[in-house]
């Protein structure tokens, strides 16, 4: 399985496989039709509350993947068909933030990972 992170500002590139944004709200300054998205997982996202009370503060990070972890736990039926994808094609996920290491799509590719080694899913 492959699970890749990349900024949607980044150009899309074949090698991105199946692209979702991981974003609860939509990047600004991207248009919809540039964006060479499969789909738009805002679903996925954390919920606003605990992306106001993560603040892309790195002092936060953490805490944010904690949490963020624990609202995924409660929506395997969102993650699980990106799982799926991935078994066949190179998955990655989109995101808006600055931050490159700090942001919703690496705490949800760690999450993955962590999962798909927990369950023995290669």
């Amino acid at each position: 399985m492959s699970i890749a992170v990349k900024r949607i500002y980044e150009p899309a590139a074949k090698s991105d496989g199946y692209r979702v944004l991981v974003d609860r709200v939509w990047p600004r300054g991207v248009k919809k039709e540039d964006a060479a998205l499969d789909i738009w997982a805002r679903e996925l996202a954390p919920t606003a509350g605990l992306r106001k009370w993560f603040g892309h503060d790195p002092a936060r990070w953490e805490g944010f993947r904690h949490r963020y972890a624990g609202e995924l736990d409660s929506r395997k039926s969102l993650w699980q068909p990106l799982l799926n994808q991935a078994e066949r094609h190179r998955v990655t996920l989109l995101y808006g933030a600055r931050d490159e290491e700090h942001n919703q799509a690496v705490a949800l590719k760690a999450y993955l990972e962590c999962w798909m080694k927990a369950n023995g899913v290669r």
